[in-house]
């Protein structure tokens, strides 16, 4: 066990918290440590598309069907008795630092408390404001902003449990509440949305040295969907069996784009 103190500066939301939620057990094997959705304004699920992963695995992997220009945010629930911390990364980049994402334990993270559920609406730009994630080309992409095409199109989210050291009465972190066009690309990304309130406050989480589940979404306009198989649409094709990426501080305003945090 890597006994280092790992001092960081983490993020809880606080908006959306929900209550505990009665009646949920431990989570049995890192299966059901965390619930992951991909919702809309309204709060409806963006409907998930599983593939099969081979053998036991931490990992889930489903794809989505991505609305060109469309909100969305991500809802995330504890199922499990103790705290974790979620590493979430959006095109392959951490939405809380913007930097690339490895999904490693040293990276920013939101922290969860037990049953309890959170909302991650944007990329955080300040203790207080995020701004939105939206459906759009990979040129007009958040990612593309920074020359990053590594992980586009791909929703990931890593937990990480606490690690079991003597607890202190001091809590030391953040803890959060959450255009012109460009050439289009083949992919969609997301992009760099309005700016709106989300309030934030430090606590201090120790994360373990590795993750109790991995979620990875992949979401793809609807006429590669149809294309792959994933989605019934005008022809009727075989489900895939595994086609997952088959073949082929903040975060830092893109360059460019006017810092107005009340537009």
């Amino acid at each position: 066990m890597n006994t280092r103190t790992y001092f960081r500066i983490l993020l809880l939301t606080l908006l959306g918290l929900g209550a505990a939620v009665p009646g949920l057990s431990q989570a049995r094997g890192g299966y059901d440590a965390i619930d992951v959705e991909i919702i809309n304004d309204r709060g409806r699920e963006f409907r998930q598309y599983p593939v099969r992963t081979p053998g036991r695995s931490i990992s889930t992997r489903a794809y989505i069907e991505a609305k060109p220009e469309r909100n969305y945010a991500i809802r995330v629930r504890n199922n499990t008795g103790e705290r974790i911390g979620l590493v979430i990364a959006v095109d392959g980049r951490n939405i809380i630092s913007g930097e690339k994402s490895y999904l490693d334990n040293n990276e920013r993270m939101y922290v969860l408390r037990p049953y309890e559920s959170a909302v991650y609406e944007g990329w955080r730009t300040a203790k207080n404001r995020v701004n939105r994630f939206y459906f759009t080309d990979a040129g007009d992409s958040y990612a593309d902003a920074f020359g990053d095409h590594s992980a586009m199109g791909v929703i990931a989210i890593a937990a990480y449990p606490e690690y079991r050291r003597p607890r202190y009465d001091d809590e030391h972190g953040i803890a959060a509440q959450g255009r012109t066009m460009k050439p289009q690309r083949a992919e969609p990304g997301t992009g760099f949305g309005e700016s709106e309130w989300s309030p934030s406050k430090r606590v201090h989480f120790d994360p373990a040295e590795r993750p109790v589940a991995k979620h990875f979404v992949k979401y793809e306009w609807r006429k590669d969907l149809c294309r792959k198989g994933i989605i019934e649409c005008h022809d009727r094709r075989p489900p895939p069996s595994n086609r997952f990426w088959s073949d082929d501080g903040y975060a830092p305003f893109p360059p460019g784009y006017r810092r107005d945090y009340w537009n």
